[in-house]
């Protein structure tokens, strides 16, 4: 029971990274239905900002509130240069886009810091605290500390604030945004600016466990993206609560099931992918589309 329990734990933690990044998938689809392949490598890309800033001397909250600064921009920026001229595009021309923009983001930060791999700090102490066999690591607490957080303020944005009411409405309906005064051009910069900001925590989550090279976030966002498949594409509490349940399936799957093992377990957010694809498309906490003739 220990080790089953000790199991669940080390998936949630996983799962609440995966949860962060299927988050800022989320955000940019809902605010323009776009679909960013991309994500991850911004994610990537943000955490060797932040590895710069650390490896001059800044300290690490310093360099992350930098570092978050600067993605926002760039999320911004992206949004204005190279998603605004195909806004409106068939969805294939928006794919390539971003596939586009995965493979330029990749290997500009190869040849800006190289392929070799680094060693990215801990923010968190070691150790863990221990109770009937079961030990839960200060990193882990850490973790689900700081994708808490991340939700927390989004609620609070999205709830309480002038600016994140007027995401929400054009999130909803743009047009109808537009009627009422708000400026949707700059209104889907910030949700691109916001995403772009949420994906930097989740790659320097994953940085102190992984090396930092320019392809960690390759396996993290087939992870995300069966998160936010599993949660809804539409909804940014089940990209939390799918990230949460992929983490720990993978783990147990890993733990008890020999055929996957730990050689296989990048199957499982496929499987889940393909499952709820076919028996629930619009996810957990989804709503389905109804299009009227």
């Amino acid at each position: 029971m220990a080790d089953f329990l000790q199991n669940v734990i080390g998936g949630l933690g996983a799962g609440a990274i995966y949860a962060s990044l299927a988050l800022a998938l989320v955000l940019i689809y809902q605010f323009t239905g776009i679909v960013n392949f991309a994500q991850g490598e911004l994610a990537m890309f943000a955490t060797y900002v932040a590895w710069t800033f650390i490896d001059a001397g800044v300290p690490f909250w310093l360099a992350l509130i930098l570092t978050l600064a600067i993605s926002f921009v760039g999320g911004m920026l992206i949004e204005r240069v190279i998603i605004r001229p195909v806004e409106g595009a068939p969805e294939l021309t928006l794919v390539i886009v971003t596939v586009g923009l995965f493979i330029f983001v990749n290997a500009a930060a190869g040849w800006i810091w190289s392929f070799l791999i680094k060693d990215f700090p801990n923010p968190f102490p070691g150790g863990a605290l221990q109770a009937g066999g079961v030990s839960l690591g200060y990193s882990t607490l850490g973790v689900f500390a700081v994708v808490g957080g991340v939700m927390g303020l989004l609620y609070l944005l999205f709830r309480y604030t002038k600016v994140g009411l007027g995401m929400r409405a054009v999130a909803t309906n743009p047009d109808s945004a537009r009627l009422v005064g708000i400026r949707v051009g700059w209104t889907l910069a910030l949700g691109w600016g916001l995403a772009a900001m949420v994906g930097a925590v989740s790659g320097v989550l994953v940085a102190p466990l992984l090396f930092l090279e320019p392809n960690m976030m390759g396996g993290v966002l087939i992870y995300a993206f069966a998160a936010a498949t599993l949660g809804g594409f539409d909804s940014p509490l089940g990209a939390v609560v799918g990230g949460l349940i992929v983490g720990v399936a993978e783990t147990l799957a890993g733990s008890y099931v020999d055929a996957i093992g730990s050689d296989l377990k990048i199957g499982v957010p496929l499987a889940v992918i393909l499952g709820v694809l076919l028996l629930r498309p619009q996810g957990l906490f989804g709503r389905a589309v109804v299009e009227r003739a």
